[in-house]
C-alpha cells in the first residue's frame, strides 16, 4: 500500500511540472559564471568567465576599460607570481585615501604586473569583485587560461 501511494506522490509531481514548467518561459542560464568555450580555431582558451557588470560596475568598467586600451581580455593564472606581480604593477602608483588601486591584468594572472593599468576603486566593489573571482576560479589549476567577459 504505501509504494503505491509513494509511485502517486511521484507520478503528481512528474505531472505537475511537466504542466507547469514550460509555461515559466525559463531561460538556461550559467548559474556558475564560468563555461567551457565553444571550440573555434581562433580562442585559445580553456575557460569563459562571466564577470557580472551588475554586482561590480566599478570593476567592470575598468576592465573594459583596460581591455579597450589593449590589455589582455585573457588571464593565464599564475598564483604563484602574483605578489611579485602586485608589488611590479604598484610600485609607481601612490595610494589614495578611500580608494583601493585594482589592477588589470590582476596580479594572479601571468599577464599582470608591470604595465598593468591601475585604476582607483571603492574598496567594497574591489574587494568584492576580487573575492566574487577568486571564488570562481579556485578551483582551476596554474596554466588555466580564462577569457573575461563582461556582461
Amino acid at each position: 500500500m504505501k509504494k503505491g501511494i509513494h509511485l502517486l506522490a511521484a507520478v503528481t509531481i512528474l505531472i505537475v511540472l511537466a504542466v507547469i514548467l514550460p509555461k515559466l518561459n525559463l531561460e538556461t542560464v550559467d548559474v556558475t559564471g564560468v563555461s567551457k568555450p565553444e571550440a573555434t580555431a581562433s580562442e585559445d582558451v580553456d575557460y569563459k568567465l562571466y564577470f557580472p557588470a551588475d554586482r561590480y560596475p566599478e570593476t567592470a568598467k575598468h576592465i573594459e576599460d583596460a581591455i579597450a586600451a589593449g590589455e589582455p581580455q585573457v588571464c593565464t593564472i599564475d598564483r604563484d607570481g602574483a605578489e611579485e606581480n602586485r608589488k611590479d604593477s604598484l610600485k609607481d602608483v601612490p595610494t589614495k585615501k578611500g580608494y583601493d588601486r585594482d589592477e588589470w591584468p590582476m596580479a594572479m594572472c601571468a599577464e599582470g604586473g608591470e604595465g598593468a593599468d591601475i585604476e582607483y576603486i571603492t574598496p567594497s566593489d574591489n574587494r568584492g569583485a576580487g573575492a566574487w573571482v577568486s571564488n570562481k576560479l579556485d578551483e582551476f589549476p596554474d596554466g588555466t587560461r580564462v577569457e573575461f567577459i563582461v556582461r
